[in-house]
């Protein structure tokens, strides 16, 4: 009888774990609630500051800008600080981030604290994918990706509806102040219950770093595998967020005619069906790992699924009706295949590269979202400077971002699509 498998030495006890995927997980809920809020606020902002479609795409993007900024130091930092030093670190600008936000009486002040709430957040995933790299198995990894992912929806879902409720009793402005008071709580708890970064134990898995490692990208810029997912990550990972965090909420108002109100529970329905979907993933994907399917495999028969819908509500447009947050909540959930690429990515590479592979393709993937993001309202805004009417705009911007992520797909199947990592 074969003896089991002797655990790796770096691995952490299950309930440790567990405590110590909650604290970041905490963490990460909250930056994700700073990111989609904007979806949620764009009426109250736009009326207030008499924003453009144009304006409203950058102030959103503006996040992921300041996101995209960190991510390669971010990288160099994890590997050589750990995770629970480098995050804590970063959230201190993140709640200056949302206090600035609060106070700003311009929209280049709120731009201004969005990039900044980009920055201090941008380690907030990172942090912990790095951390489970080295103190998680395979299985256990791709779980835990999958349920960051759902406690990033469940934040999604509480910039819908309960910012809704909220706002007109606090304001918009005295939401941002306790966001802060909130991050810093986590804050608290990170310092308390992660434990500190140590040297990787070297295994036959998990060779030692060499002693000329520089800190430098140049394994990751030489990997062929990192360049055959960079663009479904640029384009169909990053289109994805971009919809869900900004684009669904003016797709329901301004194509399908709905109220403000119905445009946030609209917004709650899509992020509840992000967080199933990212839990029903985190069940299953350890399974499919011990029986060999690729992430590859997944992603190459399950994105066509979201070209469909793309091309369904770019057919339909305003008729799309009372099936709008339907349509989107599809065009979302039908795209999560596309966020297996990232712990995939993370696995393909050494532990002691963990950080800088991880940060790479986050920034690879937040740069999709600034572009897409900012694109599509520079795509309606030029429609519109056309002479195309409102709905006809935004069916133009959608349909050019899903010939977008449709090229992406290709270039995935061409580069050896037989091939695993």
């Amino acid at each position: 009888m074969p003896l089991p498998p002797m655990p790796h030495p770096d691995h952490l006890p299950r309930r440790m774990a567990v405590v110590v995927f909650l604290a970041f997980a905490l963490a990460y809920f909250f930056s994700a609630l700073v990111r989609a809020i904007t979806a949620t606020l764009s009426p109250t902002l736009t009326t207030e500051f008499n924003l453009s479609a144009q304006d409203l795409g950058l102030l959103a993007g503006g996040y992921f800008l300041g996101f995209s900024l960190t991510q390669l130091p971010l990288g160099r930092w994890l590997d050589r600080h750990g995770p629970k030093k480098v995050i804590l670190a970063f959230l201190s600008f993140a709640v200056l981030g949302c206090l600035a936000f609060a106070w700003a009486d311009s929209f280049h002040g709120l731009l201004a604290a969005r990039v900044l709430c980009g920055m201090g957040v941008s380690a907030c995933l990172m942090a912990p994918l790095t951390a489970y790299r080295r103190w998680f198995d395979v299985s256990t990894q791709l779980r835990t990706n999958s349920w960051m992912l759902m406690t990033g929806s469940l934040g999604m879902l509480a910039a819908t509806l309960p910012v809704q409720w909220l706002m007109p009793i606090w304001g918009w402005r005295a939401l941002f102040v306790m966001l802060g008071v909130m991050i810093a709580i986590a804050m608290l708890l990170i310092a308390l219950l992660v434990p500190v970064w140590q040297k990787a134990t070297p295994t036959a898995d998990t060779p030692k770093a060499p002693a000329d490692d520089d800190g430098s990208y140049r394994e990751i810029w030489r990997s062929a595998y990192f360049w055959r997912m960079t663009p479904i990550g640029f384009f169909s990972y990053g289109g994805m967020v971009a919809i869900q965090t900004l684009w669904a909420g003016p797709w329901m108002t301004q194509v399908a005619g709905w109220s403000a109100s119905e445009a946030a529970s609209g917004l709650f329905l899509i992020n509840l069906a992000m967080l199933v979907t990212f839990w029903l993933w985190g069940l299953i994907t350890p399974g499919l790992a011990r029986r060999g399917i690729p992430v590859e495999r997944l992603i190459a028969w399950g994105l066509p699924l979201s070209f469909v819908v793309i091309g369904t509500l770019v057919w339909l447009g305003a008729a799309i009706g009372s099936a709008a947050a339907l349509g989107m909540a599809l065009l979302c959930v039908s795209s999560t295949f596309v966020a297996l690429a990232q712990p995939a990515v993370g696995m393909a590479f050494p532990s002691h590269l963990a950080g800088r592979a991880l940060s790479a393709y986050n920034l690879v993937i937040f740069a999709g979202i600034f572009v897409v993001q900012w694109g599509i309202g520079l795509l309606v805004d030029a429609g519109r400077g056309l002479g195309l009417a409102n709905v006809q705009a935004y069916q133009m911007a959608l349909g050019c971002f899903g010939l977008s992520s449709i090229a992406s797909w290709v270039f995935f199947m061409l580069k050896n699509p037989s091939q695993g990592r």
